[in-house]
């Protein structure tokens, strides 16, 4: 697939199943994050992936966390499964530093660079992936969890695997000129 025919027509797979990307198509989706814009070449993020046991370990913890929060019997259930919907997650840490030139800010993006292009790489060899986000990258428990400290953020959960449904619409381009202007 041409670079740009993958970017214009980007579309995420929420029905993930087995095979997850290893070996050298993981390590290729590994080094399309680490090559996210990188204001100072700080590197501002971290990747945890989440397979086999870990996904037990994970579904664990947010069974917890949403227990401690004392959320009801429907959500813990779906804070419970949310591990299994692909069979890795990668979850993509902010790891922010004090730096005069580059704002935490900047750091967060850029990390959130590196999960576009881990996505879009994941694509290319045939697998594909939905972002997700949600008060679990905010939460305390999950956060220490992937050993996040003050300054860092979880910018998201990659959640990765072998698209069950094969899209059959097509991807209409958008019309630009209601986000476009020229100054």
């Amino acid at each position: 697939m041409d670079a740009l025919e993958l970017l214009v027509n980007r579309r995420s797979a929420s029905r993930l199943a087995e095979p997850a990307p290893a070996g050298e198509a993981l390590e290729n989706i590994l080094r399309a994050g680490m090559r996210a814009p990188d204001h100072g070449t700080l590197q501002p993020w971290r990747f945890i992936i989440v397979e086999k046991e870990g996904r037990e370990r994970l579904s664990q913890l947010l069974a917890q966390a949403a227990n401690a929060d004392g959320l009801d019997e429907k959500a813990i259930e779906k804070a419970t499964q949310s591990p299994f919907r692909a069979p890795m997650m990668i979850t993509v840490v902010a790891h922010c530093e004090a730096h005069p030139k580059v704002p935490r800010w900047e750091q967060v993006v850029s990390a959130g660079c590196a999960v576009m292009a881990m996505q879009m790489a994941a694509l290319a060899q045939g697998f594909n992936g939905i972002w997700r986000s949600g008060p679990w990258t905010e939460h305390q428990q999950v956060r220490e969890a992937f050993g996040c400290r003050e300054q860092d953020a979880i910018v998201g959960f990659l959640y990765l695997g072998t698209p069950q449904l094969k899209s059959s619409t097509t991807v209409l381009p958008p019309d630009t000129r209601h986000f476009v202007s020229y100054f």
